[in-house]
């Protein structure tokens, strides 16, 4: 199947299967993070989540007679998790000590923002209407950091511009390196990250507690089922599967869930001027990912025109 085409005989199933669980299920882990940390310390939490997730899969996957990656494909995937997980994630974790979790989802909404910025280093540069989303998104951000928990937090801001952008430099690089094949590209990076995670939190010294409470130990749990096994894996087949703005449409979904939940059920609070950021984030986003996907349709018709006149 073509990227990008989304017909039965392709399989529009498992692509609107996985799109859906980026949608919904890590629109909920913003708020599972924040319960994890509880009881648990950022880094060694996230680590042991990627590290178990990862491991259990790629067990899986070769018990059933998957391919181990090659020293190549571990470097690459060693790359990407570095950058998804311990940058990307990393600072959102570190990021929700002190933002809220539906405000540490607005600002990761961005991700498709910092995408198109990042495409210029392949030489695809934003063009104007994308531009036009750019400036939209980012007067967003400036709204955000107007008043509320950003500014009241500024390692959280800081912690959260940093992972934000990682992930974006991740998921473009990703796309042009010599990855495992399906599900173990995933197992991979999972594990590579998580090592990577583990190996901060302990050079930070942090400790894991003698004795938890249940609702960490709960939350961690969701987070390598729902988060990792099935999140972390339907992003990954997306970005193979899909152009990049389909891949990176949950931005603008996460977000409205991750604050209705957090406002539901974690008691959390969100100021006027969060409100009035998220309809202009979300609306820079859109507009950047509407204009990327149309220029990709046009190059695509273009090119297969010049190839029906040779």
């Amino acid at each position: 199947m073509k990227k990008g085409s989304f017909s039965p005989a392709g399989g529009w199933f498992p692509i609107a299967a996985a799109m859906l669980a980026v949608y919904i299920l890590w629109g909920s882990t913003y708020l599972a993070i924040r319960i994890a940390l509880e009881g648990l310390p950022p880094f060694l939490m996230a680590g042991v989540r990627f590290l178990v997730a990862g491991g259990v899969l790629f067990v899986a996957l070769w018990l059933r007679g998957a391919p181990a990656p090659s020293a190549r494909q571990w470097r690459n995937a060693a790359l990407v998790g570095g950058l998804l997980l311990l940058g990307g994630n990393g600072g959102v974790v570190v990021a929700e000590q002190w933002v809220a979790s539906g405000l540490a989802a607005l600002g990761v909404a961005t991700v498709g923002l910092w995408s198109a910025l990042f495409a210029g280093l392949w030489g695809q540069w934003p063009r104007r209407m994308e531009w036009v989303g750019l400036a939209v998104g980012f007067g967003g951000v400036a709204l955000l950091s107007l008043e509320g928990g950003l500014r009241a937090s500024p390692a959280g801001a800081a912690a959260l511009l940093v992972g934000t952008m990682s992930w974006a430099l991740g998921s473009m690089w990703s796309r042009r390196l010599d990855l495992p094949s399906g599900l173990m590209a995933a197992a991979a990076e999972m594990l590579a990250g998580g090592a990577m995670l583990v190996a901060v939190g302990v050079g930070l010294r942090e400790k894991i507690p003698s004795a938890l409470a249940p609702r960490p130990l709960f939350a961690l749990a969701y987070l390598i089922v729902f988060g990792s096994w099935i999140g972390f894996s339907a992003y990954l087949f997306l970005l193979r599967r899909v152009r990049p703005a389909a891949a990176t449409s949950y931005a603008y979904v996460n977000p409205v869930i991750a604050m209705f939940l957090g406002v539901a059920l974690g008691g959390e609070t969100i100021t006027a001027a969060e409100w009035a950021a998220m309809p202009v984030i979300l609306a820079g986003v859109a507009i950047v990912m509407v204009a990327h996907g149309r220029a990709e349709a046009t190059a695509a018709a273009a090119g297969r025109h010049g190839t029906v006149r040779s």
